[in-house]
């Protein structure tokens, strides 16, 4: 399979592209200097060229927050807004065509645990989070006919050797490992 990870390069991305190929998947990592994903032109003409194509991993995020509802500033919700939903928009509106005309297209996200109890101080970071969460679904609602799904992972944080290494007293019993949340995605063709 031919599987795009849109917003390559962090922890995640790097995890995803190794557990992906060492699966015996073929990766496209796309950075920020590859395309500039808040422009749909951009996306587009990044999808006709690379053609067909079996998942897309909307790997896009960041975390703005704090200082309780009054703390939610405009700038903030702008970033997260164009960063989350526009981003994930962007490439599921370009690779709608490959995915549906793979006979196991994907598309997934990571969203946040915090969706099921939001808090004043991450109000701007959860509307994105559940804006995209809506956007991905429809978007499985467009590929109803297809043999494609879309997948939804939420964690409360992520965590990686690099971040152990960095904070070795913090508490992560809560966070997600990179490498697990990789490898769910490897599973997403294992039925295939």
């Amino acid at each position: 399979m031919r599987v795009v990870i849109a917003g390559a390069g962090s922890p995640l991305g790097d995890a995803s592209a190794a557990a992906l190929s060492a699966a015996g998947h073929e990766v496209i990592e796309v950075r920020r200097a590859d395309c500039d994903l808040t422009d749909f032109a951009a996306v587009q003409a990044l999808a006709e060229r690379l053609g067909a194509v079996d998942g897309v991993l909307h790997l896009v995020g960041g975390w703005r927050g704090g200082g309780g509802l009054a703390g939610q500033s405009d700038d903030d919700f702008d970033w997260l807004w164009t960063r989350i939903v526009g981003t994930l928009r962007n490439t599921t509106r370009a690779f709608l065509p490959a995915i549906a005309a793979s006979p196991a297209g994907r598309f997934a996200i990571v969203s946040a645990t915090g969706l099921a109890r939001p808090t004043a101080s991450n109000a701007n970071y959860l509307a994105a989070k559940a804006a995209a969460e809506t956007w991905l679904l429809a978007t499985g609602n467009a590929l109803k006919d297809a043999p494609a799904s879309v997948h939804i992972e939420r964690v409360m944080a992520l965590v990686s050797d690099a971040d152990r290494a960095a904070n070795p007293d913090r508490d992560y019993s809560k966070y997600t490992d990179v490498r697990e949340l990789a490898a769910r995605f490897v599973g997403y063709w294992a039925q295939a």
